[in-house]
């Protein structure tokens, strides 16, 4: 069994081959070929929990662990730890144990990639990014490299954690430029950028009602039915699409505060075995996570590492 650590993880992972992988697991899941139960969420304590996605597919298996330790800055720690254990469906046999936040951050990432390829009006050349944390970490990069996307709008709740962040996105990518604002400031910034992504944790809508009509809007952060990104009142606007339509109806407290048909709601399967409408404007998409996208990046690392 090869063990890669979140660096090797990373590398065996590009999105040029995680992007098309996630497609095909979608549509594996949509046609009932990838088989995962809904994500185990098992208390640990207050500010503590353990999740657990497996997924079985015909060729491999995954099961990723997560452990979300709330108050682990006090002890030097990262907040969350885990791995995904790949392994051979027919056999058993263990394949991989593969860096779990880094396969989480990338898979998300590629899913956002994936459902911009799909909804969005037109190429992206620009992305306000709301939150500074991992997962806004990796979509930078991301729209990067798979995009080509230069110019960024980085908001955080102080200016400094986003001009913190723009400094960083320097440093990796010296070719883009990057604005850091306020989530004070976002109306006055969302008027002019083809996407809008929120990658955070919040439990109030931080996403602006009022956007371009062309605008995609991404909620990717909150995962919980007690966090939203959206607002109301866009969601009922717009037409909205989610990751996969079972779990978006028990983790996705944007569409549920809203109260939002879910008759109305697709899923990205969905949409790429039938399609989906440009129209002038553009649709939401909503994520909340799914094993299927942990099993294809498990796909994706195998090849790279030729297991």
């Amino acid at each position: 069994m090869r063990v890669l650590d979140s660096l090797q993880t990373a590398q065996a992972l590009p999105y040029g081959k995680l992007v098309p992988a996630i497609a095909e697991a979608a549509r594996q899941l949509g046609n009932g070929e990838i088989h995962a139960p809904e994500r185990q969420v098992v208390k640990i304590d207050a500010s503590s929990v353990l999740l657990c996605m497996p997924a079985i597919a015909r060729d491999i298996s995954a099961t990723k662990l997560i452990t979300v330790h709330g108050d682990n800055a006090q002890h030097g720690l990262p907040a969350i730890q885990g791995e995904v254990v790949v392994f051979d469906t027919a056999t058993g046999r263990r394949l991989a144990l593969l860096d779990g936040p880094t396969v989480t951050a990338r898979r998300t990432a590629a899913v956002s990639l994936l459902g911009i390829e799909k909804l969005a009006p037109k190429k992206p050349a620009s992305a306000l990014l709301i939150g500074t944390g991992v997962q806004a970490v990796a979509h930078a990069d991301a729209l990067i490299d798979y995009f080509g996307i230069s110019h960024f709008r980085i908001a955080s709740r102080t200016a400094a954690a986003a001009q913190a962040f723009c400094d960083a996105l320097w440093m990796r990518h010296a070719e883009i430029a990057a604005t850091p604002v306020t989530i004070a400031e976002l109306d006055a910034h969302c008027e002019d950028v083809d996407l809008i992504i929120a990658l955070t944790t919040a439990k109030s809508p931080v996403i602006p009602s009022r956007l371009r009509p062309d605008t995609l809007a991404l909620g990717v952060g909150a995962f919980k039915p007690e966090m939203a990104e959206f607002p109301a009142d866009l969601l009922h606007a717009r037409a909205i699409v989610v990751d996969h339509l079972a779990g978006a109806q028990h983790e996705a407290g944007d569409l549920i505060r809203a109260n939002i048909d879910w008759k109305l709601v697709r899923d990205l399967p969905d949409v790429l075995a039938h399609g989906m409408p440009r129209t002038e404007i553009a649709p939401v998409l909503k994520t909340v996570g799914h094993a299927a996208w942990d099993l294809a990046a498990a796909r994706v690392a195998l090849a790279s590492i030729g297991g």
